[in-house]
Parts: C-alpha cells; structure tokens; sequence
C-alpha cells in the first residue's frame, strides 16, 4: 500500500473521530499499516501542541473554525514535520496539499500549504 494512501487512511479516522465522537480504535482498521498506526497514534498524542501550532500560524481562524477534515490534514502533516525524520518536509507538505485538492474546498490546498510552509519556515530559521 502507498504512504499516500496510509496517511488518507490516517486522515480519515482522526476525521471521523472528531465528527462522531467514537473512539480511535474503532476507527482505525484491524488491517491498518504499522505507518498508519503511528500516524493516527502520534498525531493524537500531540494534538493540543499540533492544535496551538495551527492557531498560531492560522491568521485569522480558530482551530474549530477550521473545517473537520483540513484540520486533520493539517494535524498529520505537522505530526510528521515534527515527529518523522525519516519523511523530507516537502514530502510531508505535498503530501497534506495533494489530500486537500482531492478532499477539501478549493481553497483548502493554498491554507493548508500557507500553514505548513510557515511552520517549515519557523522551523528552518530556528535551526
């Protein structure tokens, strides 16, 4: 299975997670990748940090105005910025602009890239 699939796949339960409520591991397929788990697993691990991450850098939006689904994408996308050595930035950002095409409003890939290339910014002037 392609990692773009894998992270759809996490993408998809954090979402359905904050839209119905239910528990993680109802959501997240008995047959899901080992990247899949740690993605969903990590990202809800971090998520009050990956959430003042987006309030920061979302001029103008609270995290719950942000749509379910873009929140989401963005929370993954920042868990592999942060927490994934092994995944480039530009992938990890490509990857979450692509999801927002395919899934999201037609403005969601330019908030979504603008959000992440700050973070990226911040975090290469920092280092």
């Amino acid at each position: 299975m392609r990692r773009t699939d894998q992270r759809r796949a996490a993408v998809v339960a954090l979402y359905q997670r904050d839209v119905t409520g239910r528990p993680l591991s109802e959501l997240v397929e008995s047959q899901a990748t080992p990247f899949t788990r740690e993605l969903v697993e990590g990202t809800d691990s971090e998520i009050e940090e990956l959430d003042a991450l987006i309030a920061r850098y979302a001029e103008g939006w609270t995290v719950d105005r942000i749509a379910p689904l873009e929140r989401n994408i963005l929370r993954v996308a920042l868990h592999e910025l942060r927490s994934r050595e092994d995944i480039p930035d530009e992938v990890a950002i490509d990857e979450a602009v692509e999801a927002a095409k395919e899934l999201c409003a037609r403005e969601a890939p330019a908030f979504v890239n603008g959000i992440l290339g700050a973070v990226q910014r911040q975090r290469a002037a920092s280092a």
